[in-house]
C-alpha cells in the first residue's frame, strides 16, 4: 500500500549508512570503541582500569575479560542505586537472564544509552533491511504482534525495574509505536504466561496483522491457541495480510516446518534477529541467506575468543579484524550498558567478511565434549534437520546430554525428542541423525569409529508438552527462557526425565 512506500522513504538514509559496513568496518568500530572509553572514563570501572588513558586497542587489552560472576557485585550496588559505577548515571533496568553456577539469575544492566542505541536502533533496523529485501512489503498497513516476557520492581526502587528484556524494551517503547502494535502493554507484560497466550488470542483475532516478533518456541503457543479458538487451520486465514516474523532467542531450524504448515502464504517471510539481554547483534539482511550482518555501529564493541581457548585462563582474544571464516568464536564484548570484555556465552561462526556475517553457533557451556567430541548446537541442529527431511519428521522440543557409562560399559549421547510428527521410522531417524553427526563433525565422526568410543546414539521419544511442563516446573515459561538444547552433564535431562511419565 502507500502507507508502507512512504514510511518506506524514511529508512532509505539508515540502509546506505548499513551498506558502509562492507568497506569501512574498522574505522566504524574504532569509532565506537573511543565513544564507549571515553564516555565512561569517569565512573568507578572506567578510573580503576585508568580509561582516561587509554589511546588505542592494546591499551585496552589490561582491562581483564570479564564474566557475570566478576561484575555481580557491582551490578547489585547499581540495582540499590548508586551511580557511575560501570556506567554513568544510574541505571534502572535490568533484564534477568538465566543463571550462573553460583545463582539462578543474571541481572544484566540496561541503561538509557543501550536501549536507544543498541536494543531500539537494533528493531528499527529489522524494519529497515525487511523492507529493502521486500520492497512490495504491506507491513504498515496493519499491525505487529510483539510477543513479551514480564518486569517486577527493582528492589522497589521508583521507576527501577528487572525482568525479560522484551519486557523491559515494551515498557519504555516509544508511545507512538503503540499505535502500530498489539497486544496491550497490561496484557503483553502480565507474567503467567499461559494466561497471557488466552488474552493475545482473545485481543488480536479481529486485528490486521502483517508482522509478528518474539521466541518461536513461545509465538507458536500463541499460534495454537488462536486456531484452537477460531477452529481455523491455518494463520493466515484470520490475518490474511499476514507477511513476516521477526523471530530470535532460539534456533529457527526446527520450528521452520510447523510455520510453513500454519502459514501457507506465499507471501510469508521469516527474518532472524539478535537481541540477547547483553546486546542487539545481528540482523538477516538477505532473506535467502541464514546469515546474519554484525551490527557494527552500534554502542557495542565486538572481540572474539577461538573455542578451543574458552577454558584457558588466559585465552587468546582477538579484534573482529582477526577472525577467520568457519571457526567457532565465543563473542566478547564492551557496551554503553556498562559491560566491559564480557562472555556473553554463544558461540558464532562467521560466513563471510566485507561485510562482516555470522551464524549463532551454539553456546560455550552448552555444548558435548564428553568424549573429545565437541558437537556444538549448528552441528545438532544440521543433523536433526537432515533426519527431519528423511522421515517426514516434525521436532518441536530436544535436549541431547552423554551417557558416560552404562551397565554394558557403553558411552553415547542420549537424545530426548519432543515430535510434533513421529518419523515414519524412529530406528531409520536414529540413524540418519547419527550418520549426519558424522558427516558435520570430524571429531564426533572420530569418536564413533568402530564404536570404540562412542556407541550410536540413542533416542528417548518425550510424552507430548515435556518441556512445557518442565519450563513450568522452574518458573521459565515465556520470554526468554528456553530448553537446553546440549548439556555436557547430566543434570537437565535427568530432571526431565523423572517427568516423562
Amino acid at each position: 500500500m502507500v502507507s508502507t512506500k512512504l514510511i518506506g522513504k524514511l529508512f532509505v538514509s539508515r540502509q546506505k549508512e548499513i551498506d558502509r559496513y562492507a568497506k569501512e568496518t574498522e574505522a566504524i568500530q574504532e569509532h565506537v570503541f573511543r565513544k564507549l572509553i571515553q564516555t565512561a572514563a569517569a565512573t568507578e570501572w572506567g578510573k580503576k582500569y585508568n580509561y582516561a588513558n587509554i589511546r588505542t586497542y592494546t591499551d585496552f587489552q589490561r582491562v581483564p575479560i570479564q564474566q557475570y560472576d566478576d561484575v555481580k557485585g557491582y551490578v547489585d550496588r547499581m540495582r540499590h542505586g548508586e551511580k557511575n559505577i560501570l556506567w554513568p548515571g544510574q541505571v534502572v533496568w535490568y533484564a534477568k537472564s538465566s543463571g550462573t553456577t553460583n545463582d539462578k539469575s543474571k541481572f544484566i544492566p540496561v541503561s538509557k544509552d543501550g536501549l536507544r542505541h543498541i536494543h531500539y536502533k537494533g528493531g528499527t533496523d529489522a524494519v529497515a533491511l525487511y523492507l529493502r529485501s521486500n520492497p512490495q512489503s504491506n507491513f504498515f498497513s496493519g499491525k505487529g504482534l510483539i510477543l513479551g516476557g514480564s518486569h517486577s520492581p527493582n528492589y522497589n526502587l521508583k521507576d527501577s525495574l528487572v525482568g525479560d528484556l522484551s519486557a523491559i524494551l515494551i515498557q519504555n517503547i516509544n508511545p507512538l509505536v503503540n499505535f502500530i502494535r498489539v497486544p496491550s502493554k497490561e496484557i503483553a507484560l502480565l507474567s503467567e504466561f499461559e494466561e497471557k497466550v488466552e488474552r493475545i488470542a482473545e485481543t488480536t483475532i479481529h486485528e490486521n496483522v502483517t508482522n509478528l516478533s518474539g521466541v518461536p518456541s513461545w509465538m507458536l503457543a500463541v499460534i495454537k491457541r488462536i486456531l484452537e479458538k477460531t477452529g481455523a487451520k491455518h494463520l493466515n486465514e484470520i490475518w490474511p495480510n499476514l507477511e513476516v516474523f521477526f523471530h530470535g532467542g532460539v534456533c529457527f531450524t526446527p520450528y521452520r516446518e510447523q510455520y510453513k504448515q500454519l502459514i501457507t502464504s506465499d507471501k510469508m517471510h521469516y527474518m532472524e534477529t539478535y537481541n540477547a539481554s547483553e546486546g542487539f547483534f545481528g540482523l538477516q539482511s538477505d532473506l535467502n541467506d541464514p546469515a546474519m550482518l554484525l551490527m557494527l555501529d552500534y554502542d557495542v564493541f565486538y572481540e572474539f575468543i577461538p573455542l578451543e581457548e574458552i577454558d584457558n585462563p588466559a585465552p587468546a582474544i582477538i579484534p573482529l579484524a582477526d577472525v577467520e571464516i568457519g571457526k567457532n568464536y565465543a563473542m566478547v564484548i564492551s557496551t554503553s550498558c556498562g559491560l566491559w570484555r564480557y562472555i556473553i556465552g554463544d558461540t558464532v561462526k562467521f560466513t563471510q567478511k566485507s561485510p562482516y556475517k555470522f551464524v549463532i553457533s551454539g553456546r560455550t557451556k552448552h555444548f558435548i565434549n564428553a568424549f573429545g567430541e565437541e558437537l556444538m548446537v549448528d552441528n545438532a541442529e544440521k543433523g536433526l534437520a537432515r533426519a527431519c527431511a528423511a522421515t517426514g519428521a516434525q521436532v518441536l522440543e530436544y535436549s541431547a546430554a552423554p551417557v558416560f557409562m552404562d551397565a554394558n560399559a557403553k558411552c553415547r549421547h542420549q537424545w530426548l525428542i519432543e515430535f510434533s510428527t513421529m518419523p515414519d521410522s524412529l530406528e531409520n531417524f536414529r540413524h540418519t541423525l547419527d550418520k549426519a553427526l558424522q558427516d558435520i563433525n570430524s571429531d564426533y565422526e572420530a569418536k564413533r569409529h568402530k564404536d570404540i568410543t562412542l556407541q550410536e546414539l540413542e533416542i528417548i521419544v518425550a510424552r507430548p508438552n515435556l518441556f512445557h511442563d518442565w519450563l513450568k516446573q522452574k518458573g521459565k515459561l515465556g520470554g526468554q527462557h528456553k530448553v537446553p538444547r546440549l548439556s555436557n552433564n547430566r543434570d537437565y535431562i535427568e530432571e526431565m526425565l523423572k517427568l516423562n511419565i
